[in-house]
């Protein structure tokens, strides 16, 4: 029989699993370094069912202490591999995924598949990245040319280039950072801002092939370089969040 002792620890380490579950997901934002907006409540769920549960247990074992002897064998090895992760939610969470990811991957595959809409007039005009990519290379009718575009991004550094060149870059999620994908827009000119600096950037088109072809680069001619805070829908090519 299991004894009451073995069933105390068991029940802390679901307890500590949960409260850390839900430190990440209720109580702070910290969940969105990992996984998509839309994965939060599953995570809450998932830390209240494990908090309950390990309550529970505890309460079970305060009622069976009497009932039978004390058992001192410890917990199976691998249980305690839950504490390392559990301690590691409730007090060093890990950053979010940026340059470092992005720099080891190639850029994400962008496919347009329907017509393109004629472009707002307004300047400088918005932009996701996988938007200035299919523009730039499915677009025959070139409707990118000379326009001034503002896209939002983190920065990711590049090796062995001239200076003045880097990523800007949006990291996509489908479900987690498991199934990371990068979109990349290469910026020539505007500051040397550090690795995963989220900015605005500001310019125009970078000439190169031919446009509206897969010839034609993924590049921008910057004019301005504006440090902003990390938008909210971080992990989605979306236009920030206000």
């Amino acid at each position: 029989m299991k004894g009451p002792g073995k069933r105390s620890l068991r029940a802390g380490l679901l307890a500590l699993c949960g409260l850390g579950l839900l430190h990440v997901s209720l109580f702070t934002d910290l969940c969105l370094r990992y996984v998509k907006e839309g994965m939060r409540l599953p995570l809450v769920a998932s830390g209240a069912v494990l908090l309950l549960l390990g309550i529970a247990s505890a309460a079970l074992d305060r009622t069976e202490r009497t009932e039978e002897p004390h058992d001192h064998s410890g917990l199976p090895r691998v249980s305690w591999l839950l504490l390392l992760p559990a301690l590691s939610l409730l007090f060093y969470a890990p950053p979010a995924l940026g340059a470092y990811t992005a720099a080891r991957q190639p850029a994400k595959t962008v496919v347009h598949d329907s017509d393109f809409d004629p472009l707002p007039a307004t300047s400088p005009l918005p932009m996701t990245l996988s938007d200035f990519t299919s523009r730039v290379q499915e677009d025959r009718g070139q409707a990118i040319r000379g326009r001034t575009i503002r896209m939002t991004g983190f920065v990711t550094p590049l090796s062995g280039t001239r200076d003045g060149e880097w990523d800007l870059t949006r990291i996509i999620l489908n479900c987690c950072a498991a199934d990371a994908q990068s979109v990349k827009v290469r910026v020539h000119g505007g500051p040397r801002l550090p690795a995963d600096t989220w900015v605005t950037v500001t310019g125009t088109w970078h000439p190169g092939g031919r446009l509206g072809t897969r010839s034609a680069p993924v590049a921008l001619d910057a004019r301005t370089v504006t440090e902003v805070p990390r938008p909210s829908n971080g992990y989605q090519d979306a236009l920030p969040l206000r």
